[in-house]
């Protein structure tokens, strides 16, 4: 259990540099399992998702070390292929193990995953795809076991282009033997990055950006090394912050193109907005104005992660704005904590309308997930007064230093 502390009314100032990618080091982290093999992995965040990935390939039997961010895995001679209840629950990607273990043993055995909780998570998509490409799977309760003795290439058709996935088939198909071709693939940045690794593995893929993966041969090598993205929802984070307190911030080490939706959701709500290669600069006004409708879709269209960041900039905006999310039915939970701040949030369904108020009080307030918390410490920012985010671990999952960033622009921010 965190508790954060934050008192609001301090405009932010100064320049930060964004950390690395949690959404792209978690599939590398489980791929590094495809084959005898040693990666070393630069601009890795400290993250507690990071954390329970590599307690996973540990488990499994595999050498890891984390030092600064630096992650270096040898995935030499793992000897287990399941992975037990309680690893499974500590992050909600966990089930992107699914492909490396089916790839590199013939044979996986695991739980549903755990994490956030943003709705149901269904896995089917995950296991259709094992199936296409030889598979038996037998579930029993929430175990499920895969065995193949030798995996064939397949057409791969998704119904919605789930990330993990899109990231499971890219992995198993590896070890496949002959083609596959993945069709109505995610095309989120992060498949990029998992292309280029795999690539650095000795995979013949490409596609990766495109709704259409092709998957044709695999030639081990002994060593990968690869620099992890910056994190565009880290980004979008501070951004989102100093639009809620107000100022004027500098981000270094991030990508602008990956962020067109949440800039153009800025821009539109008065805040000046400067890119340059690796940077992005924010000047936020005091009160921001409505952004609008922010409708939520898959890459390239506005990240449901970012959606909770954007609302809190929105509660103390000028006219109203509404967000219709269409990945998660339970993205919403961080409404009722931010009405505590005085917010006017209504709710129907997919929808959310905030009808933005010209003050927000401090409150006591609890973390309902992952970015619903980082929200509601944005919304913290913004607030008169103190206020506390009561977080169960959320925060820390997808965030390296979120309250020494904040503190490096001037919030007064700690956390117990």
């Amino acid at each position: 259990m965190s508790i954060w502390h934050v008192t609001g009314g301090r405009p932010l100032r100064g320049s930060i540099k964004v950390q690395g990618s949690k959404n792209a080091v978690l599939p590398v982290i489980a791929a590094s399992l495809l084959c005898p093999n040693e990666t070393e992995l630069l601009n890795c965040p400290a993250l507690s998702d990071v954390d329970a990935a590599v307690d996973i390939l540990r488990y499994l039997g595999c050498a890891a070390e984390h030092r600064s961010d630096v992650l270096r895995i040898d995935a030499a001679a793992p000897g287990r292929c399941d992975i037990p209840r309680e690893l499974m629950h500590r992050m909600r990607s966990s089930v992107i193990f699914l492909g490396p273990l089916l790839a590199r043993f013939g044979e996986a055995r695991l739980s549903v995953p755990g994490g956030c909780e943003l709705g149901p998570r269904p896995i089917d998509l995950h296991l259709q795809a094992m199936r296409l490409l030889g598979a038996e799977i037998r579930e029993e309760g929430d175990a499920i076991e895969c065995r193949s003795a030798a995996l064939r290439g397949a057409e791969i058709p998704f119904p919605f282009p789930s990330v993990g996935a899109t990231e499971n088939a890219m992995i198993a198909a590896c070890a496949a033997q002959g083609s596959t071709v993945i069709y109505n693939a995610a095309r989120e940045p992060e498949i990029e990055t998992l292309q280029e690794y795999l690539r650095l593995l000795g995979a013949e893929i490409s596609g990766a950006g495109s709704p259409v993966i092709r998957i044709e041969g695999f030639s081990p090598r002994p060593r990968a090394g690869l620099r992890v993205p910056s994190d565009r929802i880290a980004a979008a984070t501070y951004l989102c912050c100093a639009a809620c307190a107000g100022g004027e911030i500098v981000l270094t080490g991030t990508e602008p193109k990956k962020l067109v939706p949440v800039l153009n959701a800025l821009e539109s709500m008065g805040c000046a907005l400067g890119t340059g290669f690796d940077t992005i600069h924010i000047g936020a006004p005091e009160r921001v104005a409505s952004p609008g409708a922010v409708v939520t879709r898959p890459y390239p269209g506005f990240p449901t992660d970012a959606a909770p960041l954007l609302m809190a900039a929105c509660l103390k905006g000028r006219g109203p704005a509404m967000f219709i999310e269409n990945i998660f039915i339970g993205r919403y939970r961080h409404a009722e904590e931010m009405r505590r701040f005085g917010a006017d949030i209504l709710l129907r369904g997919p929808m959310a309308l905030v009808n933005g108020v010209p003050v927000l009080h401090g409150a006591a307030v609890t973390s309902p997930d992952l970015r619903g918390g980082a929200a509601l410490v944005a919304a913290a920012l913004g607030a008169e007064g103190e206020s506390v985010v009561s977080d169960a671990g959320h925060i820390l999952r997808g965030y390296d230093g979120l309250d020494v960033c904040l503190r490096a622009l001037g919030a007064d921010v700690w956390r117990e």
